[in-house]
């Protein structure tokens, strides 16, 4: 069985209409009768399963939804209709057991304790979660080798850059061996090495150990960087599933051939492509696939001119993802 098994998912909110003031809002909502309230639906049949070791990335525009699954999937919230299964268990009735198994961290919460070094944070998370005396000091020393986190265990958390409060927080979340990872935004706010580094010990921790992990972010280069598989969600409902890859080409519209010809040509034009521009004998064409391919359309300018050069640029993922929220789904 998936470790993760969701089916018909749907969650939705009472919400109090605008208008008549707080006082009046207050009425509404408490009223008998139910009179100006209205349900939103947040979360709106969503299927979807994940299997053990799979690293999925689960994205979306800002209230499409990912947070409110998310903690369907945690056992915070209560599913209005549909099912939730992790590792064999219903979270919301089984949050306890649940949550030895699963690892959560937010990037813009965090679950340390502020005013405590940083050591002292993870001996009390040691203790919440039971964790043997001889396997905690295992799993710190792996932890701090891999997350590098000696020169600052023994200062507060108050006084770690974002960086190293981040890499402190993914040690915390994995000190009681979870099954599941659940990660929101891990790398929000860090410069280019910090967020490196927390890619790297990811991969690294996903190959030696096999920990599933579920990412939301919007940041394109961590989900082309960890994830095979994604999941796109707008307006509650789930639009794609599939490969990271395969988004690009399935949806990806138009594609790119920068071409250096051997000599200036006066008004070049290929059949099947669109000059977007040039710059002395360099040429930006751009075509679609379901009109002609790419062997297809060099063969055609190798007919026609002498070409030095050329070069094929696929959709950028982000592009394509921003695209696909703006417009759906062709």
């Amino acid at each position: 069985m998936p470790l993760v098994h969701v089916e018909h998912l749907q969650k939705r909110f009472r919400v109090a209409e605008r208008g008549g003031g707080p006082l009046g809002a207050l009425r509404r909502v408490i009223s008998r009768e139910g009179r100006g309230v209205r349900e939103v639906a947040a979360v709106e049949d969503i299927s979807f399963a994940i299997g053990r070791g799979e690293m999925v990335a689960y994205v979306g525009p800002n209230g499409a939804g990912k947070s409110t699954t998310i903690k369907m999937l945690t056992g915070i919230l209560v599913p209005s209709g549909g099912s939730v299964v992790v590792d064999g268990l219903i979270p919301w009735r089984q949050r306890t057991m649940l949550a030895a198994r699963i690892g959560v961290v937010f990037g813009q919460r965090t679950q340390l304790w502020w005013d405590l070094p940083l050591i002292e944070s993870l001996r009390l998370l040691r203790h919440i979660y039971k964790v043997p005396e001889g396997r905690y000091r295992e799993k710190l020393a792996r932890l701090t080798d891999l997350l590098d986190l000696g020169p600052f265990l023994d200062r507060p958390v108050r006084q770690l850059s974002l960086g190293q409060r981040m890499r402190g927080d993914l040690a915390a979340s994995l000190l009681h061996d979870p099954k599941i990872l659940y990660l929101d935004e891990p790398t929000i706010g860090l410069d280019v090495v910090a967020k490196e580094r927390i890619r790297t010990f990811l991969l690294d921790l996903n190959r030696r150990e096999g920990v599933t992990v579920l990412l939301t972010t919007h940041d394109m280069a961590d989900i082309s960087r960890l994830c095979e598989r994604m999941l796109i969600i707008d307006h509650g409902k789930l639009l794609y599933d599939g490969g990271v890859g395969a988004i690009a080409e399935r949806y990806g519209g138009e594609r790119r051939l920068v071409v250096d010809l051997a000599e200036d040509v006066a008004a070049p034009a290929v059949p099947g492509a669109r000059l977007e521009r040039r710059e002395g004998t360099r040429l930006w064409l751009s075509f679609r696939r379901e009109e002609i391919g790419a062997p297809a359309l060099i063969a055609a300018l190798t007919a026609r001119y002498a070409i030095r050069d050329l070069t094929l640029e696929e959709p950028d993922i982000e592009a394509v993802v921003r695209r696909i929220y703006e417009e759906g789904l062709p």
